[in-house]
C-alpha cells in the first residue's frame, strides 16, 4: 500500500519552513568566522571572547525574548519567521507589516492576516535589498547630495516621520489607552537622553509590554 501524503495546514508549512530557514542562516552566520580561521589558520582568543560574551549576552537574550512574545503576535508566525531571518524589525518591517495589514482589514492572528504580513514583509525585505544594490553602485556619485547639510534635517527625521504617520493611525483607535504609554516613552526618553542613541529597538518591546499591562488593567476596571 502506498503511504498517503499527509498535505500540510498552511501554519504547519510555515512552522517548518520558518525553523529551516532560521537554522540555516545561523549556520551560515556561524560558518564565516569559521572559514576564515581556517583559511588563515588561527583561532580566537577564547579568553577574551568569554569575557566579551558575558558582557553582552545576557542583554540580548532578554531583548530577544522579549522580541519574539511583542512581534510574533503583531507580526503572525510567517512575518515573525522572514523578520528575524531579514533584520530591521521595528524601524521597517514592524511598520509595513502593520500598515499592509490595515489597508486589507486583516489580524495577525488570521490566516488572511499572516498571508498579508509574510507577503508585505517580504516585498520589504526585496525593495530593501534592490536599494541596497543601488546604493552600493551609486555611492560614490551620490555621496555629495546625501552628506549635504540641507537633506541633514529630513534624513534626521525619517524614522520618527515614519512611525508618527503609523502612531496617529493606532492612537485615534484608541485614544485612552495610548495616553500612558505616550507618557511613560516621553518622560523616559526626555529624562534619560543616553536612550536616544542606541537602545530605541530595545525600548519598543518594552512599551509594548506596558501598554498590554495598561490595557489589561484598564479592561478589568471597565475604562475600555
Amino acid at each position: 500500500m502506498k503511504k498517503e501524503k499527509v498535505q500540510l495546514s498552511y501554519l504547519d508549512s510555515v512552522h517548518r519552513d520558518g525553523k529551516i530557514w532560521g537554522f540555516s542562516i545561523l549556520a551560515i552566520i556561524l560558518l564565516f568566522p569559521t572559514i576564515l580561521c581556517l583559511i588563515f589558520n588561527v583561532l580566537p582568543n577564547f579568553e577574551a571572547l568569554g569575557k566579551g560574551l558575558i558582557a553582552v549576552l545576557p542583554m540580548y537574550w532578554a531583548v530577544g525574548l522579549v522580541e519574539i512574545f511583542t512581534y510574533v503576535p503583531m507580526l503572525g508566525a510567517g512575518g515573525a519567521y522572514l523578520s528575524f531571518v531579514t533584520g530591521n524589525i521595528s524601524n521597517l518591517k514592524l511598520p509595513c507589516a502593520l500598515d499592509a495589514m490595515e489597508k486589507a482589514g486583516v489580524k495577525a492572528t488570521t490566516e488572511e492576516g499572516e498571508i498579508i504580513s509574510t507577503i508585505s514583509i517580504a516585498v520589504s525585505s526585496i525593495v530593501t535589498t534592490i536599494i541596497i544594490i543601488l546604493g552600493v553602485i551609486l555611492i560614490v556619485p551620490l555621496t555629495p547630495v546625501l552628506s549635504s547639510e540641507t537633506l541633514k534635517p529630513a534624513f534626521d527625521q525619517l524614522i520618527p516621520a515614519l512611525f508618527g504617520g503609523l502612531g496617529v493611525v493606532f492612537v485615534a483607535k484608541n485614544v485612552k489607552l495610548a495616553i500612558l504609554p505616550c507618557a511613560l516613552m516621553l518622560i523616559l526618553f526626555i529624562a534619560i537622553p543616553a536612550l536616544n542613541a542606541g537602545t530605541v529597538g530595545i525600548m519598543v518591546p518594552v512599551s509594548v509590554i506596558f501598554t498590554i499591562i495598561v490595557a489589561r488593567i484598564m479592561y478589568k476596571k471597565g475604562i475600555i
